[in-house]
């Protein structure tokens, strides 16, 4: 065992965690798993701990993202805690994809609420030809007008020439979670497996992209799921890791479960963050209902947030988001060169 690792119930190794991380001591399976057993009391021991690492490597930077739900529902895949998947009975909005001057429009709303990344999303099993294509003259049409505005798309499993052809065009991030560890991954999706993803994973590296990939927390899974699940993404290297909090929406196969407290939420971020030190943590989707009055403790562990809502469901108005993150001591990361004041912002 490491010399991060906890022995005999003595609580030593949380008071040198964050020390230990920093020196370069990978956190162990052992200790990973105590931190998630850590109680409410000894959680901001933890955070103190986290926020050593957090801030050597960020600051106390906080970007903020945007995402557009690029195409909704229309989904043949059978993902449990998704709104928009075969199985959901959820009332939401069902369309084809957006064009690509709607896709431009989201990019300015974006730079208008003080985003520093645009996230274009459409469900479905992966993007088609015509899909890479839009994405491609949306990124160049928005590269146009904002040169320095990070891009980053979410389109399902993807091969590597896509990939390429999104790299080409001027994205910069390709979005896939794993969701879940590899043993529960059957639990929650059967119309593709958890190779599949890690697949899609290898194949955004290869084309030269960066990483955004994470999980979902709250769908049934053990402790032990939740460590396989940090410790994967590490042993992937991902550059952006999503950590989002299940929303249990009606109509869905999840929608009774109710398995997470704020406490809970906020040492899971701290693994993800300890095992991942130099990565981007963000805190996402589920942030709002499921964080409540901690939200702005997740800073300590996560150097990223969304703002204006989520996929289907609401989120955080970026006034707030950036009060939030002002009234704390942290700093928004700064917006684009002469990009339209936050002020002005349209409406959703």
């Amino acid at each position: 065992m490491g010399t991060n690792s906890t022995t005999n119930g003595d609580m030593g190794w949380l008071a040198t965690l964050g020390s230990s991380v920093l020196a370069g001591e990978p956190i162990e399976r052992d200790t990973a798993l105590a931190i998630l057993a850590l109680t409410d009391d000894q959680t901001p021991v933890l955070l103190e701990q986290t926020r050593k690492v957090r801030e050597h490597h960020h600051g106390r930077r906080v970007k903020l993202c945007l995402l557009r739900n690029a195409r909704s529902g229309i989904c043949p895949e059978d993902c449990h805690y998704c709104s928009q998947s075969s199985v959901s009975k959820a009332d939401i909005s069902r369309y084809k994809i957006d064009s690509a001057d709607q896709l431009l429009e989201g990019a300015k709303r974006a730079v208008a609420t003080g985003a520093r990344r645009f996230c274009m999303v459409t469900s479905g099993r992966g993007p088609n030809d015509s899909d890479i294509e839009r994405f491609s003259d949306a990124a160049r049409r928005i590269k146009g007008e904002y040169p320095d505005i990070e891009l980053c798309v979410s389109a399902g499993l993807m091969d590597e020439g896509q990939a390429r052809a999104l790299k080409d065009a001027g994205i910069g991030w390709v979005n896939h979670n794993l969701n879940t560890s590899e043993r529960h991954h059957p639990a929650i999706c059967t119309t593709h497996t958890y190779e599949d993803r890690i697949r899609t994973i290898e194949n955004v590296k290869k084309a030269g992209l960066s990483t955004c990939c994470g999980g979902i927390i709250g769908m049934g899974e053990t402790d032990e799921d939740v460590v396989d699940l940090a410790f994967a993404l590490r042993e992937l290297h991902v550059d952006s890791l999503p950590v989002n909090f299940l929303i249990p929406i009606e109509g869905t196969p999840l929608q009774d479960r109710a398995d997470l407290t704020p406490q809970k939420c906020l040492r899971t971020l701290c693994l993800f963050r300890l095992t991942n030190p130099e990565a981007e943590i963000r805190v996402a989707g589920g942030r709002e209902h499921n964080l409540k009055e901690f939200q702005s403790e997740s800073l300590f562990a996560a150097n990223s947030i969304f703002v204006e809502g989520y996929l289907t469901t609401p989120g955080q108005a970026y006034r707030d988001a950036h009060a939030m993150v002002t009234d704390l001591g942290f700093e928004v990361e700064p917006g684009l060169e002469g990009s339209v004041s936050a002020a002005a912002a349209p409406p959703a």
